[in-house]
């Protein structure tokens, strides 16, 4: 039985790419979702501000860096519906489990190492 899960991000993310290959690699079925061509609901961003929390948005992205004091102040629902490329990526739901980065722990978690 193959091992499914979900990732959010957007489809030309260098970080993404490499996180879908190497999980497709180790027998992982990627449903991939880029968040900018397809963009999440109100309720799937709140789904995610629950889940990951403040976590979710990439305050180290070109796109925070952008934005002004007034965008920055706004819930991480409000700013994902309006700035989806803010969020954290990839951002992966694999059962149980909520993974936000391609770091260590994420490859280790999904033994993608």
């Amino acid at each position: 039985m193959s091992k499914k899960l979900e990732m959010f991000g957007l489809a030309h993310c260098s970080t993404c790419q490499k996180a879908q290959a190497a999980l497709e690699a180790v027998g992982w079925q990627v449903a991939f979702r880029d968040v900018q061509k397809d963009p999440l609901s109100e309720t799937e961003r709140q789904r995610m501000a629950d889940e990951w929390g403040e976590k979710i948005i990439n305050r180290a992205s070109l796109t925070w860096r952008g934005m002004s004091d007034a965008e920055r102040a706004l819930s991480p629902v409000q700013m994902m519906g309006e700035k989806p490329s803010v969020m954290k990526r990839p951002a992966i739901a694999a059962g149980d489990l909520r993974l936000l980065g391609w770091t260590a722990n994420v490859k280790r978690a999904l033994g993608a190492e």
